[in-house]
């Protein structure tokens, strides 16, 4: 990164504005949200490919600087919809990985050798009944549902994101958080997910 404390060099626009003409300035924008992309790609397509498409989408998003929006200050949903796009074409092993997804945080439970057998077990079974439920959603249902649910993004920068109406954002989620509930309903991944379903 090029020097001085990122904060004094002014919001996303105003960097990417200036390294039109600098272009190592452009460093600053990568500090400030590649983790963010990187959280996000890892839980669409998995850790090594997300480790090749972060690079890919800052990548493309240096290529496409000089028509960034500069009245946007925050750069994290034009990141998201690059990635986003980036995730869309590599769907098909998208849909793979998601029934391998660890979506369930790591073991907590404790030492005993049975307790740790039957929570891997339990933990599988409810990864795949997820994972079964995400992949059967349309493809667009499922990029809402998962920059709402995971990234946090509100609904108008969901709509930034992949360059939609906010009204399209709000039927989306209101669809793939009806099928999963259909989907997951009296099995035990209802109660654990039961947070990405909630209502706003």
């Amino acid at each position: 990164m090029i020097g001085g404390d990122a904060r004094a060099l002014g919001g996303d626009a105003s960097v990417i504005e200036r390294s039109v003409t600098e272009p190592e300035r452009f460093a600053v924008v990568f500090d400030r949200h590649a983790s963010h992309i990187h959280r996000y790609l890892a839980r669409r397509v998995g850790q090594q490919a997300a480790d090749d498409l972060v690079g890919e989408t800052f990548l493309t998003a240096f290529r496409k600087r000089s028509r960034y929006d500069t009245s946007h200050p925050d750069a994290r949903p034009w990141l998201y919809g690059i990635a986003t796009n980036l995730v869309g074409q590599h769907r098909r092993e998208e849909l793979r990985r998601y029934r391998l997804a660890q979506l369930v945080g790591p073991d907590r439970f404790g030492a005993d050798h049975a307790d740790r057998v039957l929570a891997e077990v339990t933990s599988q079974s409810i990864r795949a009944l997820l994972g079964d439920a995400l992949v059967g959603l349309a493809p667009g249902d499922r990029d809402v549902l998962l920059l709402i649910a995971f990234e946090e993004l509100t609904y108008e920068e969901v709509a930034r994101a992949l360059d939609i109406p906010v009204g399209t954002v709000r039927s989306r989620l209101h669809r793939a958080r009806s099928q999963l509930r259909e989907a997951l309903a009296e099995t035990e991944a209802m109660g654990t997910y039961e947070e990405i379903l909630s209502n706003d």
